[in-house]
C-alpha cells in the first residue's frame, strides 16, 4: 500500500501547487491514500469549509491540522462536521471534531490516521505519547495500517515520538517547521519515519511568509508587521511511504519535492 503525504500547505500558493501537481503524482506513483496537513491552508492560518471541501473533492482523502487549528472562526464548523478533517487528538475532551479516524481506500483497505501535536515550545496540551497509545489501542484491532502526523517543534521530541511508535504504527511523519529534513528511514521495528516533511508553498519566502514582512518583525519587534503569505512560484514537499498491508510494516519511505 502506498501513502502519499503533503507537508504543511501554506495559503493559496501551496493549495494551487498541490492541486496542479497531484494528478501527475497520482499517475506516477498510484497512491492508495493521499493525506495532507492543512493547518496553514487559509491565508497562512487555519482552514475554512470552502477550502476543505475543495481539496477533499479534488483528490485529497484526509486533512490533518496542528497548532493553528482554530485560527478561522468558520473552520470550527468543518472540523466538527467533516470526518475527513482531523484536529490534534490531544486537545482536551469536549473539543469540537476528532483527532483520529478510520478510513477505507478505493481498494478496500482500512487505514487509521491520527493527528497529534507536540508540547515542547508549543501549547501545553495533553501528553502526545499517551495520545498515540490511545490511538493504537483504539484502532490496532481494526487495521494494521496506522498513520500519524505529529505536528511538533523540536527534532528531539519528534525523534523520541517516532521511536515510541516504532513497530506499533506504519508511518510517523513530522510537520510544523516547514523545513524538510533529510532523515527519512524505516526504523528497526518497521515504522517509516521522517522528522519533518517540509511545506507546500512559495519558494521565495521565509517558511511560506513574505520575506520583507518577516524581516521587519525580526528587526523592529513591532507586532503590527503581521506575517502574510508570500507571492510567486511555489513547490511541494511530501513523502511516499510503501507499507505491507498484511503486517502494517513499512517497506520504504522517500521524500518528494516538485516545483509547480
Amino acid at each position: 500500500m502506498r501513502i502519499l503525504f503533503f507537508g504543511d500547505i501554506v495559503g493559496k500558493p501551496g493549495r494551487d501547487a498541490v492541486l496542479s501537481l497531484l494528478p501527475g503524482l497520482r499517475e506516477e506513483f498510484a497512491p492508495d491514500m493521499v493525506i495532507a496537513n492543512a493547518e496553514n491552508i487559509a491565508g497562512g492560518w487555519g482552514i475554512t469549509p470552502v477550502i476543505a471541501h475543495c481539496l477533499l473533492t479534488k483528490g485529497i482523502d484526509v486533512l490533518t491540522m496542528g497548532n493553528h487549528t482554530w485560527a478561522k472562526d468558520d473552520g470550527i464548523q468543518v472540523i466538527e462536521e467533516e470526518a475527513r478533517v482531523l484536529r490534534p487528538m490531544n486537545y482536551p475532551p469536549g473539543t469540537p471534531g476528532r483527532g483520529c479516524g478510520l478510513f477505507r481506500t478505493k481498494g478496500g483497505v482500512l487505514i487509521g490516521v491520527a493527528n497529534i501535536v507536540g508540547r515542547v515550545f508549543m501549547e501545553p496540551l495533553d501528553d502526545p505519547f499517551r495520545a498515540v497509545d490511545e490511538f493504537i489501542t483504539t484502532l490496532s484491532h481494526k487495521t494494521k495500517m496506522l498513520f500519524v502526523d505529529f505536528h511538533a517543534e523540536t527534532t528531539s521530541e519528534k525523534m523520541a515520538f517516532g521511536h515510541h511508535c516504532d513497530g506499533r504504527v506504519s508511518v510517523v511523519v513530522g510537520t510544523h517547521t516547514h523545513v524538510a529534513t533529510a532523515d527519512e528511514r524505516v526504523l528497526k521495528g518497521g515504522t517509516a519515519y521522517i522528522t519533518d516533511v517540509g511545506m507546500c508553498g512559495p519558494t521565495d519566502s521565509v517558511i511560506g511568509m513574505d520575506i520583507e514582512t518577516v524581516l521587519l518583525r525580526f528587526k523592529t519587534q513591532l507586532p503590527q508587521h503581521r506575517n502574510r503569505v508570500a507571492d510567486g512560484p511555489a513547490a511541494i514537499s511530501g513523502i511516499l511511504a510503501d507499507v505491507d498491508e498484511t503486517t502494517g510494516k513499512a517497506r520504504s519511505i522517500v521524500r518528494l519535492s516538485r516545483h509547480a
